[in-house]
């Protein structure tokens, strides 16, 4: 299992006037977390990592929609990189699910899988989940299962980020980005009601901002 790049409690993040921030989001944002760079250099790692331990065989990724959507594209290109230029290269297709378990920043503690019916096309290949972030964990511990009843040859998980939560039921994917501490951050696809995921860098939400987009 992989360890990811550990963020400390205590990170403070970085200024937003040192990168460039969308003008509409500049009110809404306390710092710039983790910066765009550090997550393209740290995804195409995990991407070296993978496919030394999956491209053996037809590899299968299955993105998790729709905060996974940013890290799964420039995961694959890295991924797909990496296949071309080996002296041997595998099958590389993709899939989509999707897993819907929040209203605004509270966990419903109800998993829905949306795409399910779709996974007998993954029996006897090497499955890549690729997620955005883990929390408590109550998503992949509900997903896992039905992948396994499809017997996939190899089943394995990467999460751009682990965050350190009390609510964590004690779940920790194969391959991980950055392990961050309990903090509500948005951006690189990760939202708040739908906004964010058009914000390159990772940033941490202020409290007007939670108050100004939350849901009806």
């Amino acid at each position: 299992m992989s360890s990811g790049l550990r963020i400390p409690d205590d990170e403070k993040g970085h200024d937003l006037n040192m990168f460039c921030i969308p003008k509409h989001y500049e009110d809404d944002l306390e710092r710039v977390f983790i910066p765009h760079g550090l997550i393209m250099d740290r995804t195409e790692r995990l991407a070296r990592d993978i496919m030394q331990d999956m491209g053996g065989h037809h590899i299968v990724a299955l993105c998790v929609l729709k905060g996974g959507y940013k890290f799964f594209a420039d995961l694959l290109d890295y991924i797909k990189a990496l296949n071309q230029n080996r002296d041997t290269s595998v099958p590389l297709t993709v899939d989509f699910i999707r897993l819907k378990s929040y209203h605004s920043e509270e966990s419903t503690n109800k998993v829905a899988v949306i795409g399910a019916e779709e996974l007998c096309s993954l029996s006897k290949k090497n499955v890549l989940i690729v997620e955005d972030i883990v929390e408590t964990g109550r998503t992949m511990m509900t997903l896992l299962p039905l992948l396994e009843a499809h017997n996939p040859k190899m089943v394995k998980v990467v999460s751009l980020l682990v965050k350190r939560t009390p609510k964590s039921l004690g779940y920790k994917p194969d391959y991980i980005g950055f392990e961050i501490p309990d903090k509500f951050l948005v951006g690189y696809a990760l939202d708040y009601n739908e906004y964010f995921r058009d914000l390159s860098h990772i940033c941490v939400l202020n409290e007007n901002a939670r108050q100004k987009y939350k849901a009806c």
